[in-house]
C-alpha cells in the first residue's frame, strides 16, 4: 500500500494539477493562436481554482493537516497516489512537453479535454477524502467548473467543424 496522505499533501497535489494545467493552456495558446482566447480564459480560470485549493489549505486546522485523511481501507489513497503520479496534466513533468506532438488546433482541444476528465477523477477521490470542514462543498464546485470546462472544449470543437 502506498504512503497515505494527509489533507494538507492532497491539497497541495491539487494546486500542482491546476498551475500545470495554467501552463498548459497558455502555452497552448501560444501554439494555436485560432483558439488562443479560449485557451486564456481556461488558463485564468485554473488559477482561480489553485487560489481556493491554496486557501483550503491555508484554512486546514493543524489536526487536519497532520494525520491522514479517514480511509480505513486505503482505497481513496491509493487512488489518489495512482492518479497524482501518472496522470492530470502529470505533476512530474512540465505540461508544456504535452504540445510537441500536437498538430490543429482540434488536437489540442481533444487533449485539453482529456486531461479535464483526468482531473474530474483526481478531484472526485480528493472529493471523498476531505470532510465537509475541509472544504468538500468547495471540491464539489470546482468539478462542476472542470465538468464546465469539457462542455466549453466540446463546443469550440463542434465550431471548428
Amino acid at each position: 500500500m502506498g504512503m497515505p496522505f494527509n489533507a494538507d499533501e492532497v491539497f497541495e497535489m491539487a494546486e500542482q494539477i491546476e498551475r500545470n494545467g495554467a501552463r498548459f493552456y497558455r502555452a497552448a495558446a501560444e501554439k494555436f493562436p485560432e483558439v488562443s482566447q479560449l485557451l486564456l480564459e481556461l488558463a485564468a480560470m485554473e488559477d482561480n481554482h489553485e487560489k481556493t485549493f491554496a486557501a483550503m489549505r491555508e484554512e486546514l486546522s493543524g489536526t487536519e493537516a497532520e494525520p491522514p485523511v479517514f480511509d480505513p481501507d486505503g482505497q481513496a489513497q491509493l487512488y489518489l497516489q495512482a492518479m497524482a503520479d501518472e496522470h492530470i496534466f502529470n505533476i512530474k513533468s512540465d505540461p508544456v512537453n504535452q504540445l510537441g506532438n500536437l498538430d490543429t488546433p482540434d488536437e489540442v482541444l481533444k487533449t485539453a479535454m482529456g486531461l479535464e476528465r483526468d482531473s474530474i477523477a483526481f478531484y472526485a477521490g480528493l472529493k471523498e477524502s476531505v470532510s465537509r470542514k475541509a472544504g468538500k462543498d468547495k471540491v464539489e464546485g470546482i468539478i462542476k467548473e472542470e465538468m464546465n470546462h469539457i462542455v466549453i472544449l466540446s463546443q469550440k470543437m463542434e465550431a471548428l467543424k
